[in-house]
């Protein structure tokens, strides 16, 4: 059975699902909204090229809905190259075929082709984002969702006098398609982008760019609501805005006891809401809102800073002044590998943990499950020399182990069809088959195993996950996003994990609730959530390399997927069904 059946299939489904939801669920608004995939030429750091864009905007649209909504979002694809587009953070409640990883849940949108992604926002409200599932795509393939409340609804915070989404992004002068297919070749790491970018734009401190600056305009004595989104590719980023505090209200969609703070650390997939209350009379002055990366790897970096600029407007009509001849602020950041300021920055973020916005930790655990992360290699292809560690191999991003080989036919497709048996295996290991000192001296052996293996999670299963930073070819961050659901972070810490003494200091009361967070690089982390979400759920590593898990009916299975090893796509299937065709 090819794509298009198992689609309808899946689709044929979703109506029926519906069909039985309380009648409730029909007063919300079902909203549309058309992405055209196009090339379009644009200029930075003056250079001038073609990129890939939804309906010729860089970022691309913003989707805007209420908590309950239904949305039906129809991409069609007029480049050569496939794509599938992720709702990152969306739950994808009895929708996982929404949820838009190519080769996973979905065979890829091919040229000239359409699909409607059709998913109800259940339960939730705050700053998501859209952005490519499909090799690097997502370089430019990138939007906010703002879920807002309920009609009636009011913020748990102050109401702000205006919402200003600040999307966070990466500007490669070459191709970014380029850069990974070389990185793929070579068996090297990918070369690092040329400028960070604000809402798109690389603003003044970058060559060539005073104009491509963003610009927030605020009024004194105002509160203003912004709304961070990471979609860089790979860096985590300090920002802050010169001469002013904010308040963090709010982590990947969910409400936190409110912080304030001069700067906040947000890793690739995140998003952070901040309160900025304007000062309350006109300053005389401009500042400066810069970001620049947390490093903790021994790789290369970008190692720069992108600068957006704060302006106030006078509130006397009748003052006339030239915005250049005002003195201009700039923030003060952390050292590039402030780790002490990443840790403290991430134990203020605790979860409301009140009536209206409960802490549902799971307190008994079904499943542990204890994964190390880290970079090790494969030998080169064909006997060729590469530029790996060495000239004989090539770095391959593992878990407990293993690299993930990507199929040629999507996960959620094998389920379906019960073809599973020669698309993957359900063998993938729940901790490290050979112990070892993790963040201490590395093993002589660096090579891993490859494979599509996956871990079944019965429905409803608890699961406790420890994440185990590992030093092999260097100690590094790594963060983790989890499709479909969002889990608690119950602890974290460095060093290697103890089981024995660790979990008594877990923080199973009021811990963050999101569904992107940063393994700490020498260190580990651990996450708790509820597997009661029939579809699919999918675990990404945001950095070089993933975890995917997929669950249909009532079965959950995790896995892995390599962001550097995996093979060529070499589907070429007939059109892409869409539920509405």
């Amino acid at each position: 059975m090819g794509c298009v059946a198992l689609l309808i299939r899946i689709f044929l489904l979703s109506f029926i699902t519906v069909a039985v939801l309380p009648m409730h669920a029909y007063a919300a608004t079902t909203r549309h909204y058309k992405f055209h995939i196009k090339l379009k030429n644009v200029t930075r750091l003056c250079h001038t090229k073609s990129i890939v864009t939804v309906n010729d905007q860089f970022p691309g649209p913003r989707i805007v809905a209420r908590e309950g909504d239904r949305l039906l979002i129809n991409v069609v694809n007029h480049i050569q190259n496939n794509i599938s587009i992720h709702w990152h953070g969306i739950r994808q409640i009895r929708s996982g075929w929404a949820d838009g990883p190519a080769y996973v849940t979905q065979c890829p949108i091919q040229t000239g082709q359409s699909y409607v992604y059709n998913f109800t926002v259940v339960g939730q409200r705050g700053t998501l984002f859209w952005h490519a599932h499909i090799s690097w795509l997502r370089a430019t393939v990138y939007g906010a969702l703002v879920i807002l409340p309920k009609r009636g609804i009011p913020y748990p915070f102050t109401k702000p006098y205006k919402e200003v989404p600040i999307i966070f992004g990466e500007w490669w002068n070459a191709d970014p398609e380029a850069v990974i297919n070389q990185a793929l070749q070579t068996g090297g790491g990918p070369n690092v982008s040329d400028a960070y970018t604000i809402n798109g734009l690389p603003g003044p401190l970058y060559n060539c760019s005073a104009e491509d600056t963003f610009k927030l305009k605020v009024k004194p004595g105002k509160t203003y609501l912004l709304r961070l989104i990471n979609a860089a590719l790979n860096d985590e980023l300090f920002f802050s805005i010169a001469n002013h505090t904010v308040k963090v209200v709010e982590a990947d969609a969910v409400y936190v006891k409110p912080f304030d703070t001069n700067t906040i650390l947000i890793a690739p997939g995140q998003t952070t809401n901040l309160l900025l209350k304007t000062k309350p009379q006109f300053p005389n002055a401009t500042f400066l809102m810069s970001a620049r990366p947390y490093v903790t790897g021994l790789g290369t970096f970008d190692n720069s800073s992108v600068a957006g600029i704060l302006e106030y407007e006078s509130s006397n009509s009748k003052t006339h002044f030239s915005v250049k001849k005002l003195q201009l602020l700039k923030p003060i950041l952390p050292a590039l590998n402030d780790t002490s300021f990443a840790t403290k920055f991430a134990n203020k973020l605790r979860s409301l943990a009140n009536t209206r916005f409960p802490a549902n930790v799971p307190q008994k655990v079904d499943k542990h499950f204890f994964f190390t992360i880290g970079l090790g290699t494969n030998p080169c292809q064909h006997n060729n020399t590469c530029q790996g560690p060495t000239n004989r191999t090539m770095f391959a991003a593992s878990i407990n182990n293993i690299s993930f080989a990507l199929p040629n036919t999507a996960l959620l497709q094998a389920h379906f069809t019960g073809q599973s048996n020669r698309i993957y295996t359900t063998d993938f290991p729940t901790k490290p088959i050979v112990p070892f000192n993790y963040t201490g001296t590395p093993p002589n052996n660096t090579m891993v195993s490859n494979g599509t293996k996956l871990v079944v999670l019965p429905f409803n299963t608890s699961v406790e996950l420890v994440m185990q930073d590992t030093s092999i070819l260097g100690a590094e961050s790594h963060p983790v996003h989890l499709h479909g659901f969002n889990f608690f972070v119950v602890g974290q810490g460095f060093g290697n994990f103890n089981p024995n003494k660790d979990p008594a200091n877990y923080n199973l009361v009021d811990p963050v609730e999101r569904n992107t967070v940063g393994v700490p690089s020498g260190g580990w982390v651990a996450i708790r959530f509820l597997a009661d979400n029939p579809g699919e759920l999918l675990v990404k590593m945001e950095f070089l390399y993933m975890v995917h898990a997929l669950s249909s009916r009532d079965s959950h299975k995790l896995g892995l997927e390599d962001g550097l090893e995996g093979p060529r796509w070499e589907i070429a299937q007939s059109k892409v069904a869409s539920p509405t065709s």
